[in-house]
């Protein structure tokens, strides 16, 4: 937890501002009782109403005094707290959208959520907490213990026993509760990661007609998360009535032990008092104390998970600047390139070379699992390839400053993601700066513009997050659309023309050939009529290269590109490519 004060730095001078409010507060809060056994010693008791007035007054003034530095305390903390998690959910979120897909690969999604929302909080409450009582508590309790001494030395051991009963009870409940604060913020990352889940997912679970099975998950987890909040409300709530009878103890005994010394001398009545309540001031300071300590468990744990995201060391290291000078050209080259995952034995990817210039479309094709996806996902440096080197415009990937790389590249992914926003603004994602007649110009290269002047307001259209009120053709249409909208140097299509229609898919990809003259063209496929055009077919199996060539070339030397292709058409359609591949 200590670890994350730097964040506070930046306000030193509001801490400063607070601790100086704070101890204004102590001390002017500590000064009301000594006022009073002064009122009650030389006014009351020798009926002097002059002198009950005029320390009234300053009483008042001081009290006034306390209530101001109190405001002042309480704002300070407040607003350092808030920027406390300001600052942190920035960090976060900065180092989420900078790590890489491997980077992730330990934690969920529902748990990075989960770090970056409830466990900031807990945290943000904690800080104000510490700014606050942690400052206030040991300034009352340091100047009450001494004051309380000067004021009645005869009754000072009855502050031991109470600050020793507090200490003991706050020691007992925190071992309790600490390694069961762990145990619930995992409880609360599975209730995350299951409610999103089933959002996510709630056309196949109706599908399947399985909403018990999947409410039986959710109720088992939710179920465990109500016993252990109860259990550590159940224990946690025990320090208010040990504090309580520890405190109403205290109090009964400085009564008695009071009275009893009245009896010789009824002028300590105004230090007897005064006694009292700085045994009050005492046990509240160890009161505020305790409760912070058991707070401090759990945002101990959520601090430590905060921790971790901002520690991962990101695998793939960015230049500053690009080194070298890439070619005006666009140009894609893999050579020897292999691939594993991460702690993997075997590779997904082995010994692929190959190169394209402007204006060529290079197409991969495979059985599932056979590397497509993973190759593609080299480019740009989604992975980090295991040896050889890819080479984007002449330079070497590796030696590329990220922005340099990534607005060379335009990636269609294999399920079209859409933001929450309009369907010009989802267009334009990649290209900020692309103006009105832009982003209609490439909507109609991605046979989206019919359907876009259908909505009721055009561009102008809202699109829900995820895309959830679009079709799966129109969602995959804009994601091309906005691929694009960025004019790159690279086109990835990522298996994106899976969702449409055979004569959407050939119109699109005829409307595209002009777009790509200057630009190198990387097509996943399934369908062996996306891609029979491309300049160059790749054929991919458990990851080595199997097959390399146009499509009739294929078809006459490569055997599972033969295969391929006989499973997607018809016997008799077949045997006609095949003569004309026979030529």
């Amino acid at each position: 937890m200590l670890k994350l004060f730097r964040y506070l730095k930046p306000y030193w001078w509001q801490v400063g501002l607070l601790i100086l409010a704070t101890g204004g507060q102590t001390f002017a809060t500590l000064q009301i009782p000594a006022l009073m056994a002064d009122i009650i010693n030389n006014g009351i008791v020798k009926e002097n109403t002059d002198y009950i007035w005029q320390q009234g007054l300053i009483m008042l003034g001081v009290a006034v005094i306390s209530a101001g530095c109190a405001l002042v305390s309480s704002y300070f903390s407040a607003r350092v707290g808030a920027n406390f998690s300001r600052d942190v959910r920035a960090d976060i979120y900065r180092q989420v959208l900078n790590l890489n897909l491997a980077d992730t690969k330990d934690y969920s999604t529902a748990s990075l959520i989960t770090r970056t929302t409830n466990d900031v909080n807990q945290v943000q409450q904690m800080i104000m907490m510490m700014l606050s009582v942690m400052l206030l508590a040991p300034m009352f309790c340091i100047f009450a213990l001494v004051m309380a001494v000067q004021t009645a030395p005869d009754m000072s051991w009855i502050i031991a026993i109470g600050v020793a009963g507090i200490i003991i009870s706050a020691i007992v409940i925190l071992g309790i509760t600490m390694p069961k604060f762990k145990i619930f913020q995992k409880l609360i990352d599975k209730i995350t990661l299951l409610t999103r889940e089933n959002l996510t997912g709630l056309k196949v679970i109706r599908a399947f007609d399985n909403e018990g099975l999947e409410k039986d998950k959710f109720d088992k987890t939710n179920n465990e998360l109500m016993r252990l909040n109860i259990f550590l409300d159940k224990i946690l709530k025990l320090e208010g009535p040990l504090v309580n009878i520890i405190f109403n103890g205290t109090t009964l005994l400085c009564s008695w032990v009071g009275i009893s010394l009245l009896n010789k001398d009824f002028t300590y009545l105004g230090d007897m008092s005064a006694f009292a309540q700085y045994v009050a001031y005492v046990m509240m300071s160890f009161l505020m104390l305790s409760i912070l300590f058991v707070m401090l468990p759990r945002a101990n744990v959520c601090a430590g998970r905060i921790r971790e995201v901002l520690n991962i060391k990101p695998k793939i290291c960015w230049k500053v600047e690009t080194e070298g000078v890439p070619d005006k050209q666009a140009s894609i080259e893999f050579r020897k390139v292999d691939f594993r995952y991460p702690g993997a034995g075997e590779k997904v990817l082995d010994d692929i070379s190959f190169k394209a210039q402007a204006g060529e479309s290079v197409a991969f094709i495979g059985s599932t699992g056979s590397g497509k996806s993973t190759l593609i996902n080299l480019v740009p440096r989604f992975y980090e390839a295991t040896s050889g080197e890819i080479l984007v415009n002449g330079i070497n990937v590796r030696n590329y400053a990220r922005d340099d790389l990534i607005r060379r590249i335009g990636v269609v992914p294999q399920k079209g993601v859409l933001f929450a926003g309009t369907v010009k603004s989802n267009i334009k994602f990649g290209a900020p700066k692309a103006t009105d007649a832009q982003v209609e110009e490439a909507a109609k290269i991605a046979q989206a513009d019919n359907f876009i002047r259908k909505l009721p307001d055009g561009y102008a259209a809202h699109i829900a997050q995820g895309g959830t009120n679009v079709s799966g053709g129109q969602k995959q249409r804009l994601s091309i659309a906005r691929a694009i909208c960025k004019n790159p140097d690279i086109f990835i299509f990522d298996d994106a023309f899976s969702a449409l229609d055979m004569k959407t898919d050939a119109r699109l990809r005829a409307a595209l050939k002009p777009v790509t003259d200057e630009a190198v063209t990387l097509i996943v496929a399934q369908r062996v009529s996306t891609i029979k055009d491309a300049d160059q077919i790749i054929v991919l199996n458990d990851g080595k290269i199997v097959g390399k060539g146009k499509h009739f070339d294929l078809l006459k030397k490569c055997k599972i590109y033969q295969a391929i292709v006989e499973s997607q058409l018809s016997e008799a359609e077949f045997k006609k490519e095949m003569r004309r591949a026979d030529g």
